[in-house]
């Protein structure tokens, strides 16, 4: 009995220290500031945004409240007119079609997408699949006010669009973060508006960098994450912990069209490049340096004494292009552009992309048995020959075509291969001879009855001038085709 009257007594104790400990401790976690991690948000309630292990059991949401602001749905609208019945006008057959022979409304196709808002004047970026071909483009922010958008500037080739709207207000902005300082692994968070549903943020991670070959556009090098991007998320923000934009959304890779835990983002140092060409009131233009790269094989790298296949082979360089005024010859390996490494002719184009006209580039190049470093000068590209630009007239299957000389700057704006040389066709009207006949446009033609094409003077004096029929070549998409009009 006095045993237990001991043990009771001592377990009584021990529950009274235990008490008095856990108040101190509970009382000293009060009083304590919360610590705040550089960079984070932090909201009502001491919420922060989770950046370690220890931190993840709280909220993302402060993050979200100062970002999502900035993050607008795009509302884009194209008319479609309705074809014309070939028996409109006939009274038989209105007489007994009626109304459903008359002239129907025209239909009206439109997109949905996402931006975000990277100036306060009402600078927007998006996808240009989002807008493109677009007669009227709307805004609509998160705070429920919805604004006319003009567009600025696209480029189908990056899939990049810069609309404009205009408010007395400044609006929410999202910097624009350093992409290049991502590595694998980091929590991003995506915000847009999928199916139309409204907005949406999911989260993931990085999950892969310098993506290539993926088929959205002909930069090829993005952001791959695991955060959740549907229809829909296209233009919308990934965003890291920080609440600065490191990608816009723009493809997501699955057979269904939903999302399976594969997305992709257009880096952000492309984004800053894009809206920067846009804030000049220009069009984005790569800088222009005067060669031809190819893939380099496991054979070439074997051959070369490299470890893996990784580089730029060289093809061809055109004389007195910067390329060649560095020292770049064909059979060299470019390595690495400004410390970056170059793993693909995809990702040193994304590097001269980004490094922007005006520049100088360093790179780390493998000539031979060498290791050279060459400095090259990034310039525009040049109109050289004028373009000359002509609209052809008359009774012959070139009647209705917009032609002109084909020259580097002009390559670069039809997105056809710089090293291409000649007579391009750079409009077609719509019921004209040269749209029966067959010819689109970045049609470069090449012979007429046998002779070369040499100049947009030059056809057009040819083609005005023959007599009996007009057998011409032209080249489309790498294949060359003839035809016979008489």
């Amino acid at each position: 009995m006095r045993k237990d009257r001991r043990l009771r007594k001592h377990s009584r104790l021990a529950a009274t220290v235990c008490a008095i400990v856990l108040q101190a401790s509970q009382s000293a976690l009060a009083q304590a500031p919360v610590p705040v991690v550089p960079g984070t948000a932090e909201a009502q309630g001491g919420a922060q945004v989770p950046v370690s292990a220890t931190q993840m059991k709280m909220s993302f949401a402060p993050l979200v409240k100062t970002s999502a602001p900035a993050v607008v749905n795009v509302y884009a609208a194209k008319t479609l007119p309705q074809q014309r019945s070939p028996f409109m006008g006939d009274p038989f057959f209105e007489q007994f079609f009626g109304r459903q022979m008359q002239r129907q409304s025209p239909r009206v196709q439109s997109s949905l997408g996402s931006g975000v808002i990277v100036d306060p004047s009402g600078l927007i970026v998006t996808n240009n699949h989002v807008v493109a071909d677009a007669d009227e483009v709307r805004v609509a922010l998160a705070d429920g006010r919805e604004f006319d958008a003009k567009i600025l500037s696209k480029d189908e080739r990056i899939d990049l669009a810069v609309l404009k709207i205009e408010d007395e207000k400044a609006f929410p902005v999202l910097g624009i973060a350093d992409s290049d300082r991502l590595e694998i692994g980091d929590l991003v968070l995506a915000i847009g508006n999928p199916f139309g549903i409204g907005q949406t943020v999911t989260n993931g991670i990085v999950s892969a960098l310098a993506r290539t070959h993926i088929g959205t556009n002909d930069f090829g090098f993005f952001i791959q994450t695991d955060a959740a991007i549907n229809p829909g998320n296209s233009g919308g923000a990934l965003i890291d912990t920080h609440g600065q934009l490191i990608g816009v959304n723009t493809a997501i890779f699955s057979r269904s069209g939903g999302s399976n835990g594969i997305g992709f983002a257009i880096p952000s140092n492309m984004v800053r490049a894009f809206v920067d060409s846009a804030r000049k009131g220009g069009r984005f233009e790569r800088p222009f340096i005067g060669a031809t790269f190819v893939p380099v094989t496991r054979d070439v790298a074997e051959a070369l004494g490299l470890d893996r296949p990784r580089g730029a082979l060289v093809q061809d360089v055109r004389e007195g292009a910067p390329a060649a005024s560095a020292g770049l010859k064909p059979g060299d390996v470019v390595l690495a552009m400004d410390n970056f490494e170059i793993g693909d002719p995809d990702t040193l184009g994304y590097r001269l992309a980004t490094a922007g006209i005006g520049k100088d580039a360093t790179l780390s190049v493998l000539s031979g048995n060498k290791r050279e470093t060459l400095r090259m000068s990034l310039a525009g590209a040049p109109e050289m020959p004028a373009a000359d630009r002509r609209t052809l007239k008359g009774e012959t299957p070139f009647a209705g075509a917009s032609i002109a000389n084909l020259s580097p700057k002009l390559a670069d704006e039809l997105d056809i291969p710089e090293e291409m040389s000649g007579v391009v066709v750079t409009d077609v009207r719509p019921g004209s001879f040269a749209a029966r006949f067959g010819l689109q446009p970045k049609d470069i033609v090449l012979t007429l009855n046998g002779d070369d094409v040499e100049s947009s003077a030059a056809l057009e004096k040819m083609a005005a001038n023959a007599k009996r029929g007009w057998r011409f070549e032209i080249e489309r998409d790498g294949r060359r085709l003839s035809q016979v009009v008489r």
